[in-house]
């Protein structure tokens, strides 16, 4: 008795998602298992918003320490610090200050600490084309959001084979938006200043104080 043509194409492309899910996911455990093997970390990156439809082209840089769960981020002309307990939003072009507790317990909660680690809930991944970028050869995987809820169609996750560092994210929206990432520096284990996540009040004399509980 021949075997349904269809039954045997469906187990081969099953048994080849589940291989290239499985690679993906070692892949990613290894990203995820070099950023918590580093002290700290210091990036510079692009970013840039793009929408064709409306004609959205925006470009901008920023650079961000982590040291565990803390965070001192630089975008837009916003800095944003996170002592472990409270985030201090501060921008300069209307001197005001929001200070606001985060519930750690809360996993929707994005916040930078989670950008190099975001991918470990939430996506079904797949391992996608690699691309030589400048000598370096990155893998890309995507990731597709589970959530319908989700305004992401997907996510492509660009690793660097060599370093397992993360070397750009695209997200695509499901409108149309493209928003992506290039990390352009990326240090570890930094000597950083003791108070690099201490929020100093002194400061910011003038600065109108927004206190969100």
């Amino acid at each position: 008795m021949k075997p349904n043509l269809w039954i045997v194409i469906f187990l081969f492309v099953s048994s080849l998602s589940f291989s290239q899910d499985k690679k993906a996911k070692e892949l990613l455990d290894e990203v995820t298992a070099k950023v918590k093997s580093y002290d700290n970390i210091v990036i510079d990156f692009k970013y840039t918003l793009q929408n064709t439809k409306e004609n959205i082209n925006q470009e901008s840089k920023g650079s961000v320490t982590l040291k565990g769960n803390l965070y001192y981020l630089n975008f837009m002309g916003v800095t944003k610090i996170f002592d472990g307990k409270k985030t201090y939003t501060i921008v300069p072009e209307d001197e005001e200050i929001t200070i606001s507790k985060v519930d750690e317990k809360d996993e929707n909660a994005i916040t930078p600490s989670k950008m190099l680690t975001f991918f470990n809930s939430g996506y079904k991944y797949y391992m996608d084309i690699v691309q030589d970028v400048k000598g370096r050869k990155i893998q890309y995987i995507k990731l597709v959001p589970i959530s319908s809820k989700d305004e992401r169609k997907e996510i492509l996750l660009g690793i660097d084979i060599q370093t397992k560092h993360i070397y750009n994210l695209i997200e695509i929206g499901k409108k149309g938006t493209k928003t992506t990432l290039v990390v352009n520096s990326f240090k570890t284990n930094q000597p950083i200043s003791k108070n690099q996540f201490i929020f100093d009040q002194s400061k910011y004399k003038n600065y109108y104080i927004n206190r969100i509980d």
